[in-house]
């Protein structure tokens, strides 16, 4: 079959894709800027496809021909989730039905109970659901409540927590019951979803096989992760609010994802069904238990195996002209700080320093400022320095790098960051290798600012001072990296 997939740069649609082109369907991927997928690997297989759900026009040619269309997007984070997520589902349902597509398959938040309130992203996931459910086009919900896989943000909300606080007060709602779901199961589903009967219209509960509290989960990683037991202490003043402060300053997770996937665990999110069976029967030997799928998400991590990871999908497209690659900058100030050095090391030893940048490598300069950068920014609600990288030595197009994403990557010679953190202004940061005659090379690293308005004009006053010694000794640090890297393990042609 043929087969769109929207949110094909997110966590699970990146997952999708690929099992969908394994299972011998065709994949088109719908993407606001295909550039965004230019790197993955399994996008050369796949149709890639620019559109934008908010833009009805620029979706018929999306679903021509399409047999199964995955919505798979959110605006999670966003100010006005709820409104731009009812605008996408209902321009989705509506060219759906126009195209004649035979299924729609979405997967979606538990279902809030009648007698409680919810909260917005449960109830703007519900409010999809019966989106596409009444789009007249036979359609599958499935109703997942945490997923856990290495690089989903439930994962590392608890991954961090846990391993970060042996000792925690918590909120109350850590002994509410969750059913979690291993992300193999979920994406089992997804894939199997595309062949259920067309008189199939309905949603579907799924959940692994263990009910639990958030407690008893994070007790459990604990044990899997080879940790002591965790003291928890939960008290009663600790709101979704506060709790999501909280979650911000310890884990990846800013406070504009934390705080939604806060309020969602203040209600219990146990499956009522299991009806999916009838159609997807359990495999041979059940479905994943939480323990076997906190194991395989620690595999992931340690062997740099992170297939997807939530932050992403979290970012925003590229932004509007002008970029820094420009040769002229149209109308306002511009700020630069431009280091060059020659290198005494091939072009290849030093650009494997450069794409090696950021997470665990960190930035080769004053690692105490950049943390401090980093924490100032979770204080004003940014996404600081840990959300790290999904891979220790490779990186693609609108990755997520610490605080920075990664806008152009020209393997060899250009690596360029736009900076994510919290700025009176926009900022990237773009590293350059060229080769020179006598077989080395040089590394030219250049700072660019546009201010906004005159906080951003002192914004840049203020930091210039420390820039010889962060923008500075990274260069230094980055050349001399790669000559050490070069004499201990020389180079062949």
């Amino acid at each position: 079959m043929r087969c769109l997939v929207t949110g094909a740069t997110g966590y699970i649609g990146g997952r999708l894709a690929p099992r969908l082109l394994a299972r011998g369907h065709t994949v088109r991927a719908l993407a606001r800027t295909a550039r965004r997928l230019r790197d993955v690997p399994w996008a050369a297989g796949a149709e890639v496809v620019e559109g934008d759900l908010r833009r009805p026009e620029t979706l018929p040619a999306a679903f021509a021909d399409v047999d199964v269309a995955y919505y798979l997007v959110h605006s999670l984070g966003q100010a006005g989730f709820e409104a731009a997520d009812r605008e996408a589902a209902t321009h989705f349902a509506r060219a759906a039905h126009a195209a004649g597509v035979r299924r729609i398959v979405y997967l979606g938040g538990p279902e809030p109970a009648a007698d409680t309130r919810p909260s917005p992203h449960l109830r703007s996931r519900s409010e999809v659901g019966r989106t596409l459910l009444a789009s007249g086009v036979p359609t599958v919900v499935l109703r997942a409540a945490v997923i856990i896989g290495s690089g989903s943000a439930s994962f590392e909300m608890l991954r961090y927590l846990t391993e970060r606080l042996p000792v925690m007060v918590t909120p109350r709602w850590v002994r509410n019951r969750i059913q979690p779901i291993a992300v193999r199961d979920v994406l089992r589903y997804l894939v199997a979803a595309a062949d259920l009967p067309p008189e199939v219209n309905r949603a579907f509960d799924v959940g692994g096989p263990d009910v639990l509290t958030f407690a008893e989960m994070m007790q459990r990683y604990a044990a899997v992760a080879g940790l002591r037991r965790r003291i928890i202490l939960p008290v009663r003043p600790l709101t979704p609010s506060l709790s999501s402060h909280w979650v911000g300053l310890v884990t990846p997770v800013p406070n504009r994802i934390a705080r939604p996937l806060v309020e969602s665990l203040v209600q219990e999110a146990v499956a009522h069904e299991h009806d999916i069976a009838r159609y997807v029967p359990d495999p041979p030997g059940g479905l994943t238990g939480f323990d076997e799928a906190v194991r395989l998400a620690l595999a992931k991590v340690r062997h740099a195996e992170v297939e997807t990871r939530w932050s992403t999908a979290s970012g925003p497209d590229a932004p509007a002209e002008p970029l820094p690659s420009d040769p002229e900058w149209s109308g306002g100030s511009v700020y630069t700080d431009l280091r060059e050095r020659r290198v005494a090391a091939p072009p290849d030893a030093l650009w494997r320093v450069i794409e090696g940048v950021g997470g665990e490598h960190g930035w080769y300069s004053f690692p105490l400022a950049w943390s401090l950068r980093g924490w100032l920014d979770r204080l004003v609600g940014g996404v600081g320095l840990r959300r790290g990288r999904r891979d220790p030595q490779r990186l693609y197009v609108g990755e997520a790098l610490d605080f920075w994403r990664v806008e152009e990557i020209v393997p060899g010679e250009l690596l360029r960051l736009r900076a994510e953190m919290r700025l009176p202004g926009r900022a990237w940061l773009e590293m350059r290798v060229e080769p020179t005659d006598d077989g080395g090379s040089r590394y030219a690293q250049r700072a660019v600012f546009l201010p906004r308005g005159l906080a951003g004009h002192a914004y840049w006053a203020a930091v210039a001072p420390f820039h010889a010694v962060v923008f500075g000794g990274m260069a230094r640090n980055i050349a001399r990296g790669a000559e050490q890297a070069t004499r201990t393990s020389p180079v062949r042609p």
